[in-house]
Protein backbone atom coordinates (compact mmCIF):
# COMPACT_ATOMS: atom_id res chain seq x y z
CA UNK A 1 0.00 0.00 0.00
CA UNK A 2 1.20 3.47 -0.87
CA UNK A 3 -0.08 6.64 0.84
CA UNK A 4 0.37 10.35 0.37
CA UNK A 5 0.00 12.54 3.46
CA UNK A 6 -0.61 16.00 2.13
CA UNK A 7 -0.58 19.20 4.19
CA UNK A 8 -1.53 22.69 3.10
CA UNK A 9 -0.54 26.18 4.15
CA UNK A 10 0.93 26.94 7.54
CA UNK A 11 1.08 23.33 8.67
CA UNK A 12 4.85 23.64 8.52
CA UNK A 13 4.39 25.98 11.50
CA UNK A 14 2.97 23.29 13.81
CA UNK A 15 4.27 23.74 17.33
CA UNK A 16 4.67 27.47 16.74
CA UNK A 17 1.32 28.60 15.35
CA UNK A 18 -1.57 28.84 17.82
CA UNK A 19 -0.62 25.91 20.07
CA UNK A 20 -4.04 26.20 21.76
CA UNK A 21 -5.63 24.99 18.53
CA UNK A 22 -2.87 22.91 16.98
CA UNK A 23 -0.73 21.66 19.88
CA UNK A 24 2.98 22.02 20.57
CA UNK A 25 4.38 19.18 18.44
CA UNK A 26 6.40 20.29 15.41
CA UNK A 27 5.66 19.38 11.80
CA UNK A 28 8.94 17.46 11.53
CA UNK A 29 7.97 15.42 14.58
CA UNK A 30 4.59 14.63 13.02
CA UNK A 31 6.26 13.50 9.79
CA UNK A 32 8.64 11.27 11.75
CA UNK A 33 5.77 9.71 13.71
CA UNK A 34 3.78 9.08 10.52
CA UNK A 35 6.82 7.41 8.95
CA UNK A 36 7.25 5.10 11.95
CA UNK A 37 3.52 4.31 12.09
CA UNK A 38 3.43 3.39 8.41
CA UNK A 39 6.66 1.38 8.57
CA UNK A 40 5.13 -0.80 11.31
CA UNK A 41 2.20 -1.50 8.96
CA UNK A 42 4.32 -2.05 5.86
CA UNK A 43 2.81 1.02 4.21
CA UNK A 44 4.91 3.15 1.88
CA UNK A 45 4.26 6.80 2.74
CA UNK A 46 5.27 10.18 1.44
CA UNK A 47 4.57 13.32 3.46
CA UNK A 48 4.38 16.58 1.59
CA UNK A 49 3.56 20.12 2.72
CA UNK A 50 3.20 23.27 0.67
CA UNK A 51 1.94 26.78 1.22
CA UNK A 52 1.09 26.97 -2.49
CA UNK A 53 -2.21 25.77 -3.92
CA UNK A 54 -0.80 24.81 -7.33
CA UNK A 55 1.93 22.69 -5.75
CA UNK A 56 -0.75 20.76 -3.84
CA UNK A 57 -2.76 20.26 -7.05
CA UNK A 58 0.40 19.01 -8.78
CA UNK A 59 1.07 16.56 -5.93
CA UNK A 60 -2.49 15.17 -6.10
CA UNK A 61 -2.17 14.67 -9.85
CA UNK A 62 1.27 13.09 -9.44
CA UNK A 63 -0.26 10.63 -6.94
CA UNK A 64 -2.43 9.25 -9.73
CA UNK A 65 0.56 8.51 -11.94
CA UNK A 66 2.72 7.03 -9.18
CA UNK A 67 0.25 4.44 -7.89
CA UNK A 68 -0.82 6.07 -4.62
CA UNK A 69 -3.67 4.08 -3.03
CA UNK A 70 -4.88 6.72 -0.58
CA UNK A 71 -4.44 10.34 0.43
CA UNK A 72 -4.56 11.80 3.93
CA UNK A 73 -5.19 15.50 3.36
CA UNK A 74 -5.16 18.48 5.68
CA UNK A 75 -5.72 21.33 3.22
CA UNK A 76 -5.38 23.98 5.93
CA UNK A 77 -6.98 27.28 4.93
CA UNK A 78 -7.47 26.01 1.36
CA UNK A 79 -10.22 23.79 2.79
CA UNK A 80 -12.51 26.82 2.74
CA UNK A 81 -11.43 28.39 -0.54
CA UNK A 82 -10.10 25.94 -3.11
CA UNK A 83 -12.26 24.53 -5.85
CA UNK A 84 -8.97 23.63 -7.60
CA UNK A 85 -8.09 21.13 -4.84
CA UNK A 86 -11.59 19.66 -4.97
CA UNK A 87 -11.33 19.25 -8.73
CA UNK A 88 -7.88 17.66 -8.42
CA UNK A 89 -9.17 15.11 -5.90
CA UNK A 90 -12.21 14.35 -8.06
CA UNK A 91 -10.07 13.94 -11.16
CA UNK A 92 -7.80 11.26 -9.67
CA UNK A 93 -10.48 9.29 -7.78
CA UNK A 94 -8.00 8.19 -5.11
CA UNK A 95 -9.67 7.54 -1.73
CA UNK A 96 -8.97 10.57 0.45
CA UNK A 97 -9.57 11.29 4.13
CA UNK A 98 -9.80 14.97 5.09
CA UNK A 99 -8.08 15.74 8.41
CA UNK A 100 -8.22 18.83 10.60
CA UNK A 101 -6.26 19.04 13.83
CA UNK A 102 -8.69 21.45 15.48
CA UNK A 103 -12.44 21.07 15.72
CA UNK A 104 -13.21 23.39 12.81
CA UNK A 105 -16.96 23.11 13.31
CA UNK A 106 -16.59 24.95 16.63
CA UNK A 107 -14.41 27.76 15.24
CA UNK A 108 -15.06 30.82 13.06
CA UNK A 109 -18.00 30.67 10.67
CA UNK A 110 -15.82 30.77 7.56
CA UNK A 111 -14.20 27.51 8.69
CA UNK A 112 -17.55 25.72 8.44
CA UNK A 113 -17.20 25.35 4.66
CA UNK A 114 -15.08 22.57 3.18
CA UNK A 115 -14.79 22.48 -0.58
CA UNK A 116 -12.74 19.26 -0.55
CA UNK A 117 -15.11 17.27 1.68
CA UNK A 118 -17.33 16.08 -1.17
CA UNK A 119 -14.33 14.30 -2.73
CA UNK A 120 -13.37 12.56 0.54
CA UNK A 121 -14.53 9.25 1.95
CA UNK A 122 -14.36 10.59 5.51
CA UNK A 123 -13.50 13.69 7.53
CA UNK A 124 -11.76 13.75 10.90
CA UNK A 125 -11.78 16.95 12.94
CA UNK A 126 -10.67 17.86 16.42
CA UNK A 127 -8.61 14.76 17.21
CA UNK A 128 -5.31 16.63 17.16
CA UNK A 129 -2.43 14.92 15.40
CA UNK A 130 -4.02 11.55 16.15
CA UNK A 131 -6.44 12.33 13.32
CA UNK A 132 -3.66 11.57 10.85
CA UNK A 133 -3.21 8.07 12.27
CA UNK A 134 -6.97 7.47 12.28
CA UNK A 135 -7.04 8.50 8.61
CA UNK A 136 -4.22 6.07 7.79
CA UNK A 137 -6.17 3.29 9.51
CA UNK A 138 -9.32 4.15 7.51
CA UNK A 139 -7.42 4.06 4.23
CA UNK A 140 -5.70 0.81 5.16
CA UNK A 141 -9.09 -0.83 5.84
CA UNK A 142 -10.39 0.61 2.56
CA UNK A 143 -7.68 -1.33 0.69
CA UNK A 144 -8.57 -4.70 2.24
Amino acid sequence: MKLLVLNGPNLNMLGIREPGHYGSESYSSLVERIGEYCKERNIEVECYQSNHEGALVDKIQEAYFTGVNGIVFNPGAYTHTSVALLDALKSVSIPCVEVHISKVEERESFRQVSFVRTACIETITGHGLNGYFEAIDILEKEQK
